[in-house]
């Protein structure tokens, strides 16, 4: 079951990726990523409701202030890969932010040992590891005439500063070290409390952002600049819905978070199929 969750969660990120990316590109909004993580705590904030009134999760202060640390890795993560993509272009900024599978296997393997893997897995998870690290070196070191011709066309054109790679390295350190964590804090709440959790904590962020950017900015919503984000939010929700399932699997965490992390590749697909 890990794999097919792994699989949903990789072709709802890459739909998040995109939709973030689309919702997030406009220069003169500088407060983009902070109206990005308001609209996926709204969303949240809604499947947290159903999950607690509808689906009857159980959920309490302990249980949210337990699970407190990883969702503040996971939060900050994703606060940085939003501003980072007003920098850098989505091609070159996911698969560098999601080598952090790459990382938490290799965390797994120091901490866990191989275990029950066979080869063919960990060849499996080489592989994909390294597919993903190389991904983001290929098109880092792209031809710079044809990324000109290229953003040229997509009437956008992106710096390469230091800012520009900090960030979505920044994303990989923090993201991986939430999934590391997640591993080890799942073994002892289940994953739809923590799941809860979480989605509550990025609510409580989402109002943090909205007060600040409508109330003491106010800056008003704009459509073309909004729908994007929330389409994106509702990938990224439904994302996470499958990867904390897939990612609750102890014994298969090593396999799965590489798994997840290759949506880069499809969002690198969609990026320069929508440039």
């Amino acid at each position: 079951m890990w794999f097919w969750l792994s699989i949903a969660a990789l072709i709802c990120w890459s739909g998040s990726d995109l939709f973030s990316k689309i919702g997030c590109s406009d220069p003169s909004d500088k407060r983009s990523h902070l109206k990005m993580v308001t609209a996926v705590g709204m969303v949240m904030g809604l499947h947290a409701a159903y999950e607690i009134f509808i689906g009857k999760t159980e959920i309490s202060f302990d249980i949210i202030l337990t699970y407190l640390p990883v969702s503040l890795l996971y939060i900050g993560s994703m606060a940085l890969g939003y501003i980072s993509l007003r920098y850098i272009e989505l091609s070159v900024s996911s698969p560098i932010c999601n080598s952090s599978g790459a990382l938490v296997a290799i965390m797994c393997l120091i901490t866990g040992g191989i275990g029950q893997t066979s080869t063919g897995q960990l060849i499996a998870t080489a592989i994909i590891c390294i597919g993903v690290v190389g991904l983001g070196f290929a098109e880092a070191y792209e031809d710079e005439e044809k990324r000109a011709a290229r953003q040229q066309k997509g009437n956008r054109k992106y710096s390469k500063s230091a800012l520009a790679i900090i960030l979505p390295l920044a994303y990989c350190i923090l993201d991986a070290a939430g999934t590391f964590a997640d591993s080890l804090v799942l073994e002892k709440l289940s994953e739809d409390s923590s799941n809860v959790a979480y989605e509550l904590t990025f609510f409580t962020a989402g109002i943090c952002t909205l007060i600040y950017t409508l109330i003491i900015k106010k800056e008003k919503p704009v459509l073309k600049r909004t729908l994007p984000k929330y389409v994106g939010a509702v990938c990224e929700t439904a994302g996470q819905f499958a990867y904390i399932y897939a990612i609750g699997d102890s014994e298969h965490v090593m396999l799965a978070a590489p798994i997840i992390s290759a949506y880069c590749a499809a969002s690198v697909v969609w990026s320069h199929a929508f440039s």
